[in-house]
């Protein structure tokens, strides 16, 4: 079937002109409104460029303004600075010292902490085995001797006074400037007095973990659970940032275990520094560290044979003691104690302290309430 027939369209080859277009009110008026373009100066007549001296000038003039803005930021640069090497120049150094106190050896004063015999003294260096030396006043105090060495404000009212609280304290200057992780011990037998309010001025910005000592001296039927909570509330009121709290006993190893998985958790191959007030166990509690993880690493295992000296005087810690104790390396420290004084150590005797500490479990009491 044929298709239809379809009619033949044509247009034309040129498209007639379009209209030119409206000029709008709007459009007059944008037109009359556009300015008129400046006069071209006059020859000679137009700003001249800046010369060489200007330029020079200028950036010598914002130089100085900079300078000006900067000044007292810089200058406290600088004091941050000098600080820093300051207590860093506190941090102890290859000298070396009692592994019991870490006081530093001596062969002068007899009395003194640290002393040796000469002959021990140069027996022990000829053989480079320093390290393994204990000092006379750590030997008595492992015999039961009350030998105090700690005098000043926070101090030991009685005994001789070989160093100062002030200056323990200046010993942990350095700390603050360390990455290190810091185990910080409490007493749970007086939790407010050794509670150590201004930790953040000896461990500065690094993290912490609480360590609540002495469980084992709570009554039998203590709740632990809500020792812990009311711990935690009490951290929390006294805006204490720390990683996590733990009870424990040094001497049941209660809560040991927990307290070096956190560590190992959260080394992340820093040091690891034990701090706290004097007398709160933290040289105990490095024993019990140290037993617990000797069964599976070998270098805590011979740390045991030169740990640091227990004793009931609160100070027998005067320097910073390095332990090696971490088969991946890093170091564990024990601290000085820092002395307050409002603690009971500070006003009392030291031949009457061990007759004040508690050495069983406290029996709880309850008392009838009075109208």
């Amino acid at each position: 079937m044929a298709s239809p027939h379809l009619p033949f369209l044509s247009f034309p080859k040129t498209l007639p002109p379009l209209p030119p277009p409206l000029k709008t009110h709007a459009h007059r008026t944008s037109l009359a409104a556009a300015p008129a373009p400046p006069p071209a100066p006059p020859d000679g007549a137009g700003p001249a460029a800046p010369t060489r001296g200007d330029r020079f000038l200028g950036r010598q003039l914002a130089t100085e303004a900079a300078a000006r803005v900067l000044a007292p930021e810089d200058a406290d640069r600088r004091r941050r600075r000098k600080e820093k090497r300051r207590a860093l120049a506190r941090k102890p150094s290859g000298l070396a010292s009692c592994y019991g106190c870490g006081a530093p050896l001596q062969t002068a004063e007899e009395a003194a902490p640290g002393y040796v015999d000469p002959d021990t003294y140069q027996l022990k260096k000829r053989h480079h085995q320093l390290r393994t030396v204990l000092c006379g006043r750590c030997k008595l105090l492992s015999h039961g001797h009350m030998v105090t060495a700690v005098g000043g404000h926070g101090g030991y009212p009685g005994g001789k006074k070989f160093v100062s609280a002030e200056q323990l304290r200046e010993k942990l200057s350095y700390l603050r400037h360390e990455k290190a992780l810091i185990v910080k011990l409490v007493d749970i037998v007086d939790f407010n007095g050794s509670f150590l309010a201004r930790v953040r001025d000896f461990a500065g910005a690094n993290p912490i973990i609480l360590v609540i000592t002495k469980v084992d001296l709570l009554p039998r039927d203590t709740d632990l659970n809500c020792i812990g909570d009311w711990v935690v509330e009490s951290v929390v009121k006294k805006k204490l940032n720390v990683l996590s709290v733990h009870l424990t006993s040094s001497k049941s190893l209660v809560g040991i275990t927990g307290v070096i998985s956190e560590i190992h958790q959260e080394r992340k191959g820093r040091d690891v520094y034990i701090l706290g007030s004097a007398n709160v166990g933290k040289s105990a509690f490095i024993s019990a560290m140290l037993r617990t993880m000797a069964y599976k690493d070998p270098v805590a295992a011979a740390a045991q044979k030169y740990k640091p000296i227990q004793s009931a005087v609160p100070g027998t810690t005067l320097g910073p003691i390095q332990i090696e104790a971490f088969l991946g390396g890093g170091k564990l420290y024990d601290t000085p104690g820092v002395h307050l004084h409002h603690r009971q150590a500070a006003v009392i005797h030291a031949d009457d302290l061990p007759s004040l500490a508690p050495q069983s479990r406290l029996k709880g009491r309850c008392f009838p309430m009075l109208n």
